[in-house]
């Protein structure tokens, strides 16, 4: 499971989407941006709970789709006063502090019931309360003299034991930390909510063919010039460089990698911690996602990071998912059943 940071590094990249950006020549449904209606293209950047996040919108009216982004960017502000490890007034942050909140926001009970539903479909793999954990492998390589095999047993085995999602107790009322000095940490999951929330808005408004990523990606529809979007998924042997190229029609896609965010000045450990044993992931050099909705592209492609391929495949057929697994060989393979 993963916890927070700031900057995170981009392992999607948006072809053929967009002007300046790669175009995919003989890849069906790739097209030309040059038979884009630019016209119609509104496109804002910025970022989203620490993430690269992007709307690209396609409207005939351009004081519309100003008015749908304002909207959007203004539920997204909303959400991460909610949300957000960084704002120590946030309903997370008063949360992890005081151990309870009283007339929790319904939008935390809510992702929180979720987080909870998918530690119990991933054998516990997605874990929410491992930030503990984060917290002891933060502190412990920012000290100059710190040992670089990482945290003793003995520092591990005293963290786990605030860590594990049945201390998590939810009502309507209150959210409680059972375990004393538990914590929690959403940045597994909440990118992937606040994108959902905001292709939800955008479909009230009656919205399609645009994309919304707020940390993850997600597509409403098809291209306005036909076809899919291309979306590439980075090559973690060689960041910044596409490993394969994959089609997305109203679906989302997530993709986590340990080598996004390494904790140590080796590589050694990364951010995405196993809430069962506290080390960091090393299974896979990257985990990609396509769901239906990016909440749940992003926990799984969380939890997948720490399971074995035949544990994966139940879950990836029951939800027909696709799921692209790089092997610390180089070497790939391929869950497709959607």
């Amino acid at each position: 499971m993963t916890s927070p940071d700031r900057g995170r590094r981009r392992f999607l990249r948006i072809l053929g989407a967009m002007p300046g950006m790669l175009l995919l020549s003989g890849i069906p449904g790739g097209g030309d941006t040059a038979a884009m209606p630019q016209e119609n293209l509104h496109v804002w950047r910025g970022v989203a709970l620490g993430a690269d996040a992007m709307i690209q919108l396609h409207h005939p009216d351009a004081a519309a789709a100003q008015d749908l982004i304002d909207r959007s960017l203004k539920e997204v502000a909303r959400l991460e006063r909610i949300f957000s490890l960084y704002d120590p007034d946030s309903a997370l942050s008063r949360l992890n502090r005081d151990g309870s909140i009283d007339g929790p926001p319904l939008e935390l009970v809510e992702l929180l019931g979720r987080s909870v539903g998918f530690s119990e479909m991933t054998g516990g793999a997605f874990d929410v309360t491992v930030q503990p954990l984060w917290d002891l492998y933060a502190g412990h390589f920012s000290r100059p003299d710190a040992d670089p095999a990482g945290p003793g047993r003995q520092a591990i085995a005293a963290t786990l034991t605030r860590v594990g999602y049945g201390s998590i107790v939810l009502a309507a009322q209150e959210v409680r930390l059972a375990r004393h000095g538990a914590a929690i940490t959403l940045n597994g999951i909440a990118q992937g909510y606040l994108t959902d929330r905001v292709v939800d808005l955008l479909r009230r408004a009656g919205i399609g063919q645009t994309l919304v990523d707020m940390g993850e990606i997600r597509a409403m529809d098809g291209r306005p010039s036909g076809g899919p979007w291309i979306v590439g998924l980075e090559d973690p042997r060689a960041p910044g460089h596409v490993m394969r190229r994959i089609p997305l029609e109203d679906h989302a896609v997530s993709t986590s990698g340990g080598y996004g965010t390494t904790l140590d000045p080796a590589g050694r450990f990364n951010h995405i911690f196993d809430p069962a044993t506290g080390a960091t992931s090393s299974r896979y050099r990257s985990v990609s996602v396509v769901a239906d909705s990016a909440t749940t592209a992003d926990a799984l492609s969380t939890a997948f990071s720490l399971m074995p391929a035949e544990a994966i495949a139940p879950i990836a057929r029951r939800l027909r998912l696709n799921v692209y697994l790089a092997m610390p060989d180089g070497s790939h393979e391929t869950l497709n059943v959607a």
